[in-house]
């Protein structure tokens, strides 16, 4: 039995997501969120036309968020994103890109991620991180995904990352009620582990309307998995950072930089002098 638990911790299953436990044996084949439903709705949000749902399904092709799970009927290859996933270049128009539009404030948003099914991380985790700091900022920091720490407080950087992360922008003379902090994915993948491109291009809807609702007037791509996503790039973070970008949310041109991701510099306390580099760069360009 303590060989079982020890497997299971390793697996990613170290936290309690319910008080009642669920045989995930009954499931089947059927992939988290599999029976997730999007809604009939316009562009504006409003009712739907029933009738024509499965018509504008097929208009809007292949969707990775409504891939089907391993065995099912139809092409493998039919949902599958590609490997770099540029942060605003989505294929098609997707039920979540239309209920992350139809938000007109965070607080709308976070009502809609908390209702999104879409995404399997959440059947794993045990709240959703969306962000924290200050509504609207200049400065909009994105990392890669809320840990354990995350996961239990329900806000993302709140560990020993997250402190150096305070502490890095005390430097330049910030503070968390003077930034937006938030992740590229709103749920903790089990065991801490990368999150996939197709958890990404989820979330990625999401993360773009949450840009356009900060307004920031800089993204900063905390991390490599952060970095290559928002960026759209496939080199390691050491050839990203400490340049700039730029990034195209909606009808705005928002100027991004990489750099290190604080839990890298906690294992690795020589880095700390290019994260310094990359912060004052952030100063002088706010």
């Amino acid at each position: 039995m303590l060989s079982l638990l020890s497997w299971l911790q390793a697996m990613g299953a170290d936290a309690a997501v319910g008080d009642t436990a669920q045989d995930w044996l009954q499931r089947g084949n059927d992939a988290p969120g599999a029976a997730f439903a999007w809604p009939d709705r316009d562009e504006a949000g409003s009712a739907g036309r029933p009738a024509q749902q499965a018509a504008r399904g097929a208009a809007d092709g292949p969707s990775p968020v409504r891939a089907k799970a391993p065995g099912a009927s139809g092409s493998p290859q039919a949902g599958r994103p590609r490997a770099v996933t540029p942060l605003g270049a989505s294929e098609a128009e997707t039920g979540a890109r239309r209920i992350a539009r139809a938000a007109n404030s965070l607080q709308e948003l976070e009502a809609a991620l908390q209702n999104f099914d879409g995404c399997g991380l959440k059947s794993t985790a045990t709240k959703l991180c969306f962000y924290r700091g200050a509504p609207n900022s200049d400065l909009m920091i994105i990392g890669e995904a809320p840990g354990r720490d995350e996961d239990l407080a329900g806000k993302p950087f709140v560990g020993r990352a997250g402190q150096l992360l305070d502490k890095m922008l005390n430097a330049i003379g910030r503070t968390e009620a003077d930034v937006h902090i938030t992740n590229v994915v709103y749920w903790r993948p089990p065991g801490n582990r990368t999150p996939t491109p197709q958890e990404a291009l989820a979330c990625r809807p999401f993360l773009e309307r949450q840009i356009e609702l900060v307004a920031p007037k800089i993204l900063v791509a905390v991390g490599g998995s952060a970095a290559k996503e928002m960026l759209g790039a496939s080199e390691g973070i050491m050839r990203l950072r400490g340049k700039w970008r730029e990034i195209e949310i909606g009808d705005r041109k928002i100027p991004a930089i990489a750099t290190l991701h604080p839990a890298y510099l906690l294992r690795t306390p020589a880095a700390k002098q290019l994260a310094w580099m990359d912060l004052l760069q952030i100063r002088s360009k706010l």
